[in-house]
């Protein structure tokens, strides 16, 4: 069946975040009276906004509460959405392909709303979706399909029309549960390892660097 609708996920898919999150990072540690490592980054790397926010109160000290830090960090990052995050080299081409294309596009994510217009807007990418969700417009993770099914609905497509572009394994595995066609993209290991990608997606990418929109056929 032909095409007419693409999901996106937005870190490490559309956008490049990771540098900016480092920095981030690096800032409350500073703040927090604590040297910027590597080691620090790869302990932060698994742990949500509420636990980061949590270590560096809890552990060193930050702010009045966990919540005062965690609203630190969420402005930190609206911040850095809009000004550092850029867009993964050939994702804005691909986007201005498919939508010259008539292709529908939206955004799905796990970041929050404020987060992802700031991020898309900056890299360009915002004119050319029909709608944005966050997980936290649905009120559930992306290990439902409820976030997904969302942004078809606002394409006006069907499922089997519709293909689901991530980086992460599990949300690729949710997409395909959910009966939507899955191109997955490596970013980095923990998100999901190249192997796997191949292995479960119905196509797999390391770039979007000369790719050709007709895999989504």
């Amino acid at each position: 069946m032909p095409t007419k609708g693409i999901i996106f996920d937005c870190d490490g898919t559309l956008l490049d975040t990771m540098d900016m999150w480092h920095e981030i990072e690096a800032e409350l540690a500073r703040r927090s009276g604590v040297e910027p490592s590597e080691e620090l980054a790869a302990e932060l790397a698994p742990l949500t906004l509420p636990e980061v926010a949590a270590y560096f109160h809890e552990r060193h000290g930050l702010g009045s509460s966990n919540d005062e830090v965690l609203d630190m960090l969420t402005q930190d990052a609206i911040e850095g959405y809009g000004t550092i995050a850029t867009a993964r080299p050939g994702a804005l081409e691909v986007v201005q392909a498919l939508a010259e294309a008539g292709v529908r596009m939206s955004v799905a994510s796990s970041s929050s709303q404020a987060m992802l217009q700031a991020g898309l807007a900056h890299a360009g990418f915002l004119p050319y979706m029909d709608a944005v969700f966050s997980v936290d417009d649905v009120g559930e993770s992306k290990r439902s399909p409820k976030v997904y099914h969302a942004a078809r609905d606002a394409m006006g497509t069907s499922t089997a029309e519709t293909w689901g572009v991530e980086d992460a394994i599990y949300a690729v595995r949710t997409l395909n549960a959910a009966g939507y066609r899955t191109l997955g993209i490596y970013d980095t290991d923990p998100s999901a390892t190249w192997e796997q990608l191949q292995a479960e997606a119905n196509v797999a990418i390391r770039t979007w660097e000369g790719f050709d929109i007709s895999l989504f056929d």
